[in-house]
Parts: C-alpha cells; sequence; structure tokens
C-alpha cells in the first residue's frame, strides 16, 4: 500500500517574459543614451581635472574650422554677440541664472573663447567651459 505517488518534478523553464524584459531593458538603454545630450557638435575639447556637472541651458561650440554653433545652429561670426544674447535673454524667463557652455575644439582661438565668455558674464549668465 503505497500511499505516496512518486512526484515528477518538472525541469522546464519558460523563457518568453525574460525575452521581453530584456528587450525593453534594451529599449530603455537606447533611448537614455541618445538623450544624454544630443545638441552638441562633437569637437575636441582640452582635457581638465575638474568634473562639475552644469545645466546646459545654452550650448555655443567653436569647431577646428572656427565656425559658431548655438546648439545645433550655425552662426555667422558677427552675429553671435546678439543672437547670445537672445538666447540668455530667453532662457531668463524660465531660469534665474542660465549658463553657457562653452564647447571649443583645441585649436579654437583662445580669444574667441574669451568673447563668448564676456558676453556671457555681461548679460549676467553663468558661464562653463566644456573640457574632456
Amino acid at each position: 500500500m503505497n500511499i505516496r505517488r512518486k512526484l515528477k518534478a518538472h525541469t522546464e523553464i519558460h523563457t518568453g517574459p525574460l525575452n521581453d524584459i530584456l528587450f525593453i531593458l534594451l529599449l530603455f538603454f537606447l533611448i537614455a543614451a541618445t538623450l544624454a545630450n544630443p545638441n552638441l557638435v562633437r569637437v575636441n575639447n582640452p582635457k581638465g581635472s575638474k568634473d562639475t556637472k552644469a545645466k546646459q541651458n545654452i550650448v555655443v561650440t567653436i569647431d577646428k574650422n572656427h565656425q559658431f554653433y548655438i546648439g545645433t545652429q550655425a552662426v555667422p561670426i558677427g552675429q553671435v554677440d546678439t543672437l547670445l544674447k537672445v538666447q540668455i535673454e530667453n532662457h531668463r524667463r524660465s531660469v534665474d541664472t542660465p549658463s553657457v557652455v562653452v564647447n571649443a575644439d583645441t585649436s579654437a582661438f583662445y580669444g574667441e573663447v574669451y568673447r563668448i565668455m564676456n558676453i556671457a558674464k555681461r548679460n549676467n549668465a553663468k558661464v562653463v567651459a566644456l573640457v574632456k
């Protein structure tokens, strides 16, 4: 009289939900990686030792060909002053002290970088230089 029945252990593992979870995680990380900073023009930045993070309201880029960009929009050299001032005033409506991030190539003229920093300081904006 064998009351206990031998129970068979099921060794089958269902991997359908695992595939769904991995796919959702992959999509999340791909989207998060593209949102890091999509409005930067790629230039060769100088190396720095401090790691400070600033909220990037306005990004001014100077590339190796001495072209100016505000965000990703190319700007003529003669109009940089007025367009940067307009951008600072537009951001001042939502933020007390907007920050201007100078993203300059290592071969860009230091005088141009200084000019952008002066424009931002005259308009009471915080200035940050982007380095590697």
